[in-house]
Order: structure tokens, then sequence, then C-alpha cells
């Protein structure tokens, strides 16, 4: 099934809005001094592809910038199937500007504390990812892999992450010392934090309600683009100041979708009605329904 908003066609006016190649430079740009300022000059790993970077960088002394690209290809090549093709040309430009920084930019140690390393080393790197995804891109292939790697297994987004990064930090402290792995711990886990603190405070699955005029396209868009569950509920809309008597019957559409998913729905909202009203609320834990779905691919 052709899905127009994520796959059949790459969207080069949201790639090349202004604001969002602001964000791309800043994201990428603050991703490059964390890890050329803090993380890779005292062997400090973060979670996913730029974990596994540092780790073989360390272990095998090979280029970083060029083990950052040839990692993240096949999971940019995944998300151009599976995902969608502007997602993908996204995170491609984000992967390339982060090799390009790592290869030209030449940073010395900020500090030599080990805790400041790991703290302000998380945030930058966190924020950075966190203004990647607010173009509509990733700056690591693990988010990637968990979205692609869920709808086959079953396990959640934070359960396949934590299995990838605790093998890599147990590496890590067995190579570089237990005190690095901790500290690496530490690091991830401020990197976390810091994503979701730039991407708004959204957690990993969002309850997205939508009240609309054109119930029935928003429905379509929904199900048939997008691959998503919905409910229906019924409601009336109106009752507004100066006009309280007036009112109509109205559906309220429901679905559940995770923090990379909310641009991409609103945008297609935005095409289908400029005056729709949309809330979302963050919720700690969703299963069942088509979350677990393995049918349903962008």
């Amino acid at each position: 099934m052709s899905n127009k908003y994520n796959a059949s066609s790459v969207d080069w006016k949201h790639i090349f809005q202004s604001r969002n190649l602001l964000l791309m430079l800043l994201g990428t740009g603050l991703a490059v001094i964390a890890m050329k300022g803090f993380m890779i000059p005292n062997r400090f790993l973060d979670g996913g592809v730029t974990g596994i970077s540092i780790l073989f960088h360390e272990l095998f002394h090979l280029n970083i910038s060029l083990i950052m690209l040839m990692l993240n290809l096949p999971f940019v090549y995944l998300s151009y199937k599976k995902i969608g093709k502007t997602f993908a040309v996204q995170t491609s430009i984000a992967v390339v500007l982060l090799s390009l920084g790592l290869l030209f930019v030449d940073i010395g140690p900020i500090t030599t504390d080990r805790l400041l390393i790991a703290i302000f080393g998380g945030i930058l790197m966190g924020a950075g990812g966190g203004l990647v995804i607010r173009t509509s891109g990733v700056l690591d292939g693990a988010e990637v892999i968990a979205v692609f790697t869920r709808r086959k297994t079953g396990f959640s987004n934070s359960e396949i992450i934590l299995a990838i990064n605790t093998l890599i930090f147990a590496i890590a402290a067995i190579k570089f010392g237990i005190e690095t792995g901790m500290y690496s711990i530490i690091t991830f886990f401020t990197a976390t934090r810091a994503t979701n603190y730039v991407v708004d405070g959204i957690e990993e699955f969002t309850a997205m309600n939508i009240i609309t005029s054109k119930e029935e396209e928003v429905k379509s868009m929904l199900v048939n683009d997008f691959g998503k569950g919905i409910t229906v509920y019924k409601g009336k809309r109106g009752y507004l100041p100066g006009s309280y008597d007036m009112k109509v019957d109205t559906e309220i559409i429901m679905t559940i979708v995770t923090r990379l998913e909310i641009k991409q729905i609103q945008d297609a909202l935005v095409e289908i009605d400029p005056n729709s009203f949309v809330f979302v609320q963050s919720i700690k834990e969703a299963s069942g329904g088509i979350l677990k779905a393995k049918s349903h691919a962008h």
C-alpha cells in the first residue's frame, strides 16, 4: 500500500526550510562538540551507533568519521524502505554533516573532570539529537532499528535500545575499566533526558487527539497512509464565548503515536484541514492493539 505522506516522494520543501536547515546545523554542531570535546578524548560512550563508533575507534584505531558514516548507512536504507523517504533524506544529511564535522573540526578536551565530561557531553549530544529529531530525522541509526525491530518482535523501543546499549557499555567496562563504563551510562542517561527535553518532553508513546470537520479524510489518512489504529469518540463542539448555544455533533479521533511520527502527522493534517484542533497527552506505557502489529509498516 502506498503512503503518500511518508514513502512515495521526498518533501524537498520541508527539508530546505530555513528553520529545519538551522536546526540541522545546530544539532549536528552540538553533537560534534560533545564527541570531539568531551566523549572521544576520554573514551566515554553514548548509546547506539555513536557508542559503537567510539568503541570501534578506540579498539581498532579507525577513523571515527568513516565509522559513523558506514555504520549508519544500513539504517538510512532501512528507514528509506520502511519509514519514509523524507525521513531518510533528513537522517542522511544529519549523518553526513556529523561525519564531516568529526573529520574537519579539531577540538581538544574541554575538561578533565570525568563527571563534568559525562554530564555536559551527554547534554550536548542529547540536545543535538533532539534538534535533529525536530526536523523529522535522527542522528543515530539506533532510533531506526528500534522502530523497525519493534514491529518484528513486539518489544518496545526502550527495551530494544536498552538491550543494544547494555552490550555496548559492558564491552566498554571490560576494555576501558568499570569506571569508564559507569560514566558512559551517565552520559547516555543525560543524553536521553536532554533529547526528551528538546523535543518538548514527548515520551515514547503519545496519545494524539484530533477534532476536525473533515473526519473521514483524517481517519483515512491515519489508517491507510500511516498504518495507525484509531479510536473514535462521539462528542459535541461549540460552546464558544459569545455563542454558547451553538453546538454540533462531532467525532474525536484518537491514535497512539511515537515522537518520530508526530511532526509527520501534523504536517499531513495541515494539508487536509488547517483548522483542525489537536492535543497530545504523554503516556507512560501502551500495549496491545496495532502497537504490536507486524503487518503495518509506513
